[in-house]
């Protein structure tokens, strides 16, 4: 019988199955379709949405990371992962676990944010540029201000948001306490005006968006 596990977003959920085989399964869904998987018992879940679901454990976002990123960024590597309302990050150096935060106050509402004024300005993820300029981010509501403020001045939308974009990786960059390297994880991967923005400041590496769910699979059984 297959295993599943889930990281549970806020906005977005990553499901992995494990069949008989050992073969593996990823899927993206929206966390409000959560609903729609209710007859199945997951291993484990991740996330702040696992209320919704029937499961055997429930593990740290935290944890699930570290496992998840471990074979990829060892010996020493710093992974950043920054989702809808809250930005963590895990360190390894010389082989072993060695530091860690995790913010849930000025990094909150960040991608959500984002996707929230893609819709509302009828744009696309990939119509975002990297800009020089940047505005100064310490919150999503913060920044939704200035960006307003922009583009009743006249600034295009598309402009104006990708500069929201380079403040946040700004920020990250400084809350990893500014690296010569990153390995990002997280629905972020698939942002290239925040890739863009944040190769800025530092060589930027993307892992993909399934690590924390890579990571309830590494972890043993209960």
């Amino acid at each position: 019988m297959s295993k599943f596990y889930l990281d549970a977003g806020t906005t977005w959920s990553k499901i992995l199955e494990i069949t008989d085989d050992n073969e593996k399964k990823y899927s993206v869904i929206k966390s409000s379709s959560l609903k729609d998987f209710q007859n199945i018992i997951f291993e484990k879940t991740t996330g702040h949405n696992f209320n919704h679901v029937q499961k055997k454990e429930h593990v740290n976002e935290v944890v699930a990371l570290v496992k998840g990123c471990e074979h990829l960024i060892k010996p020493d590597g710093i992974v950043l992962d920054l989702g809808s309302r809250d930005i963590k990050w895990a360190k390894y150096k010389n082989d072993n676990f060695s530091d860690m935060d995790w913010n849930s106050s000025c990094a909150s509402a960040t991608g959500a944010t984002i996707e929230m004024l893609l819709k509302f300005y009828n744009l696309n993820v990939s119509d975002l540029e990297f800009t020089k300029d940047r505005y100064s981010v310490t919150c999503g509501i913060f920044g939704l201000e200035q960006i307003m403020d922009d583009i009743s001045n006249g600034l295009s939308a598309k402009v104006a948001i990708s500069k929201f974009v380079h403040g946040i990786a700004f920020n990250a960059y400084n809350f990893t306490k500014t690296p010569e390297k990153i390995f990002i994880s997280g629905g972020f991967c698939e942002n290239k005006c925040f890739l863009d923005s944040l190769s800025y400041y530092t060589e930027v590496v993307s892992i993909g968006r399934f690590v924390l769910v890579d990571g309830l699979s590494r972890l043993p059984l209960c």
